[in-house]
């Protein structure tokens, strides 16, 4: 491990663990000592997370390493299980019972005799990559483990790749609803994984559509796809014209035509941004450039957005790794040693930087900011009306782009 002086990248186990806490009537058991768990804990705050009687930990001690004894966790699943009664608990494993073998698919198979809950294993320790894998896995499981095709119920989806480690993702899932309700008067069934529960997910086999918001969550749609029948489209929306392509996805999709009033509100938006072009072609001396710096589905739809009007991309570099990402853009580079993004923000001048505080911090002071992504050290994100994506987002981000044109010349 290269030298971290900021924040190291949360594992595979932490992203698998706080999307797993946003499911009301399931409980996460980590085996493990209780350090880790509450070290956790101060992440999973800041995320929001709201886990009141969701997460749960063992602690195991130098007898139970050395002699693998595995007691604690047997007394552990009867106790939650009697005590809380719920429909699912996922057992999951630390990073010192992952390296000793701890077998917790045999361990849940016999206990699953002795309590009420589902119990699923889940062995993965914080070795396998970082958050984003974590992601991965978590949409699949639960994608494999508990939609059942029922009856389809018309004018429904599912949002899926939903992770509150993206930053607005609130906002975000509110303005997506806003779109969805006005293009088309649709409905949102259930989130993977926010906002939601058990039954939720289960029933999530009956929506008409699954739209997935990040390329990690691509797996968990192929398996409702063989599973239960559901289309799905890849994409979210950013910038006016990529929310119209994005809503155009869908209708091809769900053979329905949005509301046209609607659209014509953002092809109005959209045609007045082409100004931002002649802006660009108008500057004598400076170059417009903007750096982005973020979680992979984010660079990529507002590189997008930047290039159409005008702006040059100068860098593109995500936080997490590309390991789960099908067909990554080359052009995206993920950076695994700290210095080596520090080295390339520092050269950053007279530019619109969009990042996350830590990368900001590296940047020099000349620049325009705004952040994008987590980690969040400055302040707090509280408000549910502001996103990224979507029409919404856009307006935000050319006030952003107004601000920056002022010190162009």
């Amino acid at each position: 491990m290269s030298l971290t002086r900021y924040l190291p990248l949360p594992s595979d186990r932490m992203g698998i663990i706080w999307n797993l806490l946003n499911i009301k009537e399931g409980v996460v058991l980590e085996y493990g000592p209780a350090g880790t768990t509450h070290f956790s804990m101060s992440l999973y705050g800041e995320l929001g997370v709201d886990a009141p009687e969701r997460l749960f930990t063992t602690h195991i001690g130098e007898e139970d390493i050395v002699m693998g004894d595995t007691t604690r966790l047997e007394k552990a699943l009867l106790e939650i299980d009697e005590a809380y009664s719920p429909k699912v608990i996922f057992v999951v494993a630390s990073s010192i019972t992952s390296i000793i073998g701890t077998d917790l698919k045999g361990i849940c198979n016999y206990m699953q005799k002795r309590v009420n809950a589902h119990l699923i294993p889940v062995e993965q320790g914080g070795f396998r990559g970082d958050y984003s894998v974590g992601i991965q896995f978590v949409q699949s499981l639960l994608a494999e483990e508990f939609p059942k095709r029922r009856e389809t119920e018309p004018k429904t989806y599912n949002l899926l790749g939903v992770s509150l480690g993206s930053y607005r993702m609130r906002s975000d899932i509110v303005e997506i609803q806003d779109l969805l309700e006005k293009a088309f008067g649709w409905k949102r069934k259930t989130c993977f994984c926010y906002d939601t529960s058990v039954q939720q997910i289960e029933d999530s086999g009956n929506a008409k559509i699954n739209i997935v918001l990040r390329p990690e969550a691509v797996e968990a749609a192929k398996i409702m796809k063989k599973n239960c029948d559901i289309p799905w489209v890849l994409g979210t929306p950013y910038g006016y014209l990529g929310t119209l392509l994005w809503i155009e996805k869908i209708a091809n999709i769900i053979k329905e035509e949005p509301d046209p009033e609607f659209l014509m509100q953002i092809k109005e938006k959209e045609r007045n941004s082409s100004m931002y072009q002649m802006n660009v072609r108008m500057l004598k001396r400076d170059v417009p450039k903007v750096s982005l710096v973020g979680e992979y589905h984010v660079i990529e739809g507002l590189a997008s957005f930047f290039q159409k009007i005008g702006l040059t991309v100068a860098n593109k570099i995500c936080l997490h790794s590309l390991k789960a990402i099908p067909d990554a853009d080359k052009t995206i580079l993920y950076l695994s040693e700290e210095k080596e993004k520090k080295k390339i923000l520092e050269t950053i001048h007279n530019q619109l930087v969009f990042a996350d505080d830590i990368s900001i911090e590296m940047c020099s002071k000349d620049n325009i900011f705004f952040r994008i992504s987590a980690p969040v050290v400055r302040g707090a994100e509280v408000a549910n009306h502001l996103p990224i994506a979507g029409v919404r987002g856009t307006d935000m981000i050319l006030e952003v782009v107004e601000q920056y044109f002022q010190i162009l010349r």
